[in-house]
């Protein structure tokens, strides 16, 4: 086995990801390469936890749009990420892979109730835990339950995949000379308003001290490299603490 860099790390997936050249929904080879790339960082013994969002069937922060008050549309947005969780589940089990998947909502027919103790116990056993529900509570992002669960789990990092290989100074799908960071702190990210996560996920991240690395999840090999050490994506990360 080569020396990880990450020996634990918590896997943030959108749910926008999982609908692949749809235009909603679930792209089953998506979910197969996913599948596939989750594997490859299993074999080599990382522990891995997971959150998708769910904004591939339902949108919170869209909800106004249609007529429903935020705190409904974040619990129908809190429902759609289990969706998606039981959907990835299925596509890593496939690998013969041990999964659990979690829900801060409790529905024990579907999924265990998220207890911390039981989820570093899945981990220690090297089952890939796939954290539903966000935080359970409205007004809060799947991108702050990623850092919560992180934080809980005791993760070495987060590491965020997107479609685009970093952060950016401005978005490179439209401004072809946007500037990548390979390097950025978390201070940086806030003055500069870069939207990678949410302020309350940030600020957690910070307050932990917890790496966030940025990184291209559609390149095959990339969630490999980067546990490995390897130079891919953005890392975030308190400038004067790393």
């Amino acid at each position: 086995m080569n020396k990880l860099k990450y020996k634990r790390v918590l896997l943030k997936l959108s749910g926008e990801s999982l609908m692949g050249d749809k235009g909603f929904g679930i792209d089953n080879k998506v979910l197969e390469f996913f599948a596939d790339e989750i594997k490859k960082v299993h074999d080599e013994g990382v522990g891995l936890g997971i959150v998708i969002g769910g904004g591939n069937i339902y949108r919170g922060l869209s909800a106004n749009d249609q007529g429903i008050d935020r705190v409904t549309g974040d619990q129908m947005g809190m429902l759609a990420t289990l969706i998606n969780s039981l959907a990835l589940q299925n596509a890593v089990e496939k690998k013969e892979i041990y999964t659990r998947l979690m829900s801060s909502i409790k529905m024990e027919e579907i999924a265990e109730p998220y207890i911390r103790r039981r989820a570093l116990r899945h981990l220690e056993k090297g089952r890939v835990v796939i954290f539903g529900g966000g935080t359970g509570h409205p007004y809060f992002s799947t991108d702050t339950a990623a850092s919560l669960r992180a934080v809980e789990i005791q993760a070495d990092a987060i590491v965020k995949g997107t479609r685009v290989d970093g952060v950016y100074d401005s978005d490179p799908e439209k401004n072809p000379a946007a500037f990548k960071f390979d390097k950025i702190s978390y201070l940086d990210v806030l003055k500069k308003n870069l939207r990678i996560m949410d302020l309350t996920a940030i600020s957690l991240c910070q307050e932990n001290n917890l790496p966030v690395v940025v990184f291209n999840m559609d390149v095959p090999g990339n969630l490999l490299k980067l546990v490995k050490g390897e130079n891919v994506g953005t890392l975030i990360h308190d400038e004067k603490r790393n």
